[in-house]
């Protein structure tokens, strides 16, 4: 898909006339007077809790914007393949893939060894490896992200709209801070010329901040964040230019000999590119401001850096000098660590709000959106009154952890980076490419993994599914789906919506044999009063609501009889008892090792994965472990 021939042009691109791009204004009126959930800034961190609390109706949500209107102009663009993983359970992974960029390779340029002045090629490897995800890493305008969850957030049943134009200037925490039913106080300033400085009010039972670096909610609860500066002064802009570099379409690595480094990031449309330059080294205490650096200096160092390749910039529709620094405040909500028994998180904090760092390792929107989609079905579970409240307590806990890795990693990488180290010695592009390769799980977003905990088992079963580790995202694999022999990705099957899952993966048994394994199992959950399924139950909802059961067997599709299947994987549902075909898979023997073999599972004894919310593996348990899935869930869920 090409598009900014002629120029660039914000908003959706399929939109023939510019004109008819320009976004929604957003909702009208006042705030409302109280809520459940407010959350402060629309960035990538906001929209994602925002569209997950969208699903809920019977949540009221509020977000809310200093800016007059939304994004155009993004700062943003790396999209992890985890990250399109979490878009497909949000139902835009399609449109985000049919827009962007994908990055198939990254090439590494250094110093030519028969004249130093010049660069030449080192060295290219495949920027994603084999069987990492379904799903390939991509870069997107950061406002296209944007528009994308505001749509969803529109066609959700709450059909939330952001209130642009408010500025957050005072959170009062309430009087009881063990009192669950007292709210925090917001006041809003705002900001649009026809209400200029006009204030509005907002009682709250929680509150997100979602507002950045310079966070008024963080500061409102008296976190800060706390690091160090690595005295690098970069700059990044968006460019149309013509050039003969020949890797101007590949993610390119370059450092050179006397002026730097240069990290070319190709942008969606096929014309457009952006540039991370390093510029200069900074002393001790000094900002990049004193330098007084400007966009000219930023095309100058690009163009010298290439040499002998030209660079003839056209357009710069958006541009930036930054300092490189790692920060990271110490708690991402409002209770001390000696107050974790006695109060719960009223405020918590997301986002560039809790931690920053550089841009070239690509992961600050990826793992700002992680953050809010890992507390989003939390507030949900709690708020509904599904969950006990202690469960808010492992936002924090989880994905402090989390941060704390990025941390590390980026500091390693934009050392490396660096044509110039604190020692004097010289960039080493051979230990830069090593490392990628090295780290390219991090970078792809997939290298999390959650300690055992509240939410998160121990290992106990692992040998069960070896590919399938406790702790980590559910690694989606090729099903046929029994009903329909459709061929899909089972990963795909689970949408945003707060619901847990339970895979079930047979032994070898014929699953239709009323004495099978699963039979047992599905019967047990079906039937039994200690079954989280029955006992997490509420009046109205159906059998799936709250957990949802899916079956893969081992046997060809073709060798089953559906109506010999467990009734619980043909549940009846909705107004009308309709009975849901869609509980049920096999492999796919077409595509090469099958789902068992890619995963690990133990075609003897067969397994249960539980996977949480957020697509990350709570459990491997065997398929007659029913106490121990009991207990699991009776750990955090209200019956």
């Amino acid at each position: 898909m090409q598009f900014h021939l002629d120029g660039f042009v914000p908003g959706d691109p399929s939109i023939a006339d510019a004109a008819e791009r320009a976004p929604r204004p957003g909702a009208d009126g006042s705030v409302p007077a109280e809520v459940d959930v407010l959350i402060v800034g629309c960035g990538p961190a906001g929209l994602t809790l925002a569209a997950q609390l969208a699903q809920f109706p019977d949540i009221t949500t509020c977000i809310v914007e200093q800016k007059t209107g939304p994004l155009q102009f993004g700062q943003a663009d790396g999209i992890a393949c985890r990250t399109v993983e979490m878009f497909e359970a949000f139902g835009f992974s399609e449109r985000v893939l049919k827009e962007a960029c994908w990055i198939n390779e990254t090439t590494f340029w250094k110093p030519d060894d028969a004249q130093p002045a010049h660069i030449a090629r080192s060295g290219w490897v495949q920027d994603v490896e084999d069987g990492l995800s379904e799903f390939p890493h991509v870069v997107l305008n950061q406002a296209r992200v944007h528009d994308f969850y505001l749509d969803v957030m529109r066609r959700s049943a709450a059909k939330l709209e952001p209130y642009y134009a408010r500025r957050m200037v005072a959170l009062q925490p309430p009087e009881d801070g063990h009192d669950p039913a007292q709210r925090v106080t917001v006041t809003l300033e705002r900001q649009d010329a026809m209400h200029q400085g006009i204030t509005e009010t907002i009682r709250a039972r929680i509150v997100v901040g979602c507002d950045g670096a310079r966070s008024a909610v963080r500061g409102a609860i008296g976190r800060q964040l706390r690091g160090d500066s690595a005295n690098h002064a970069w700059g990044v802009m968006d460019v149309l230019a013509v050039t003969d570099f020949p890797d101007i379409r590949c993610k390119a690595l370059i450092q050179s000999a006397e002026h730097g480094s240069l990290l070319i990031i190709p942008r969606e449309g096929g014309y457009l590119v952006r540039l991370y330059v390093e510029l200069t080294r900074l002393d001790a205490a000094e900002r990049v401001a004193n330098r007084k650096l400007g966009l000219d200096d930023l095309v100058a160092k690009a163009q010298r850096i290439l040499h002998p390749y030209r660079l003839d910039v056209k357009e710069v529709p958006w541009w930036s000098i930054y300092e490189i620094g790692q920060r990271l405040t110490d708690k991402f909500d409002d209770v001390a660590e000696d107050q974790i028994a006695t109060r719960l998180p009223r405020v918590f904090i997301a986002g560039d709000a809790c931690h920053t760092h550089s841009p070239k390792a690509g992961q600050g929107m990826n793992v700002s959106m992680q953050d809010a989609f890992n507390l989003g079905w939390k507030l949900a579970a709690v708020l509904r009154g599904r969950a006990t409240p202690a469960l808010l307590h492992s936002y924090s806990a989880e994905r402090r952890a989390v941060a704390k890795e990025l941390i590390d990693f980026d500091r390693e990488w934009a050392a490396l980076l660096a044509s110039a180290k604190h020692d004097g010695a010289r960039a080493d592009p051979a230990e830069t490419q090593r490392y990628f390769v090295q780290h390219g799980r991090y970078t792809a977003g997939t290298a999390t993994h959650y300690a055992p905990s509240l939410l998160t088992g121990r290992d106990a079963y692992q040998h069960l599914a070896t590919g399938l580790k406790v702790g980590t995202r559910f690694h989606s694999a090729p099903v046929i789906r029994l009903a329909d022999a459709k061929p899909l990705q089972l990963g795909h099957v689970a949408r945003a919506d707060g619901r847990f899952r339970l895979y079930i993966f047979a032994n070898a048994d014929d699953p239709g044999d009323p004495g099978s394994a699963i039979h047992r199992l599905c019967g047990w959950l079906a039937d039994d009063d200690a079954s989280p399924l029955r006992k997490y139950r509420r009046a109205g909802d159906d059998i799936d609501a709250t957990i949802d059961v899916r079956a893969v067997f081992q046997q060809h599709h073709r060798d089953l009889s559906i109506g010999a299947m467990p009734a619980l994987l043909l549940p009846a549902k909705g107004r009308l008892d309709l009975t849901d075909y869609e509980k049920m898979f096999c492999p796919d023997l077409k595509t090469g090792p099958d789902i068992f073999t890619l995963r690990g599972i133990d075609r003897t004894a067969g397994c249960i994965v539980v996977v949480r919310p957020d697509q990350y593996i709570a459990q491997v348990l065997p398929l007659s472990a029913t106490a121990e899935l009991a207990a699991y869930f009776d750990g955090f869920l209200v019956s």
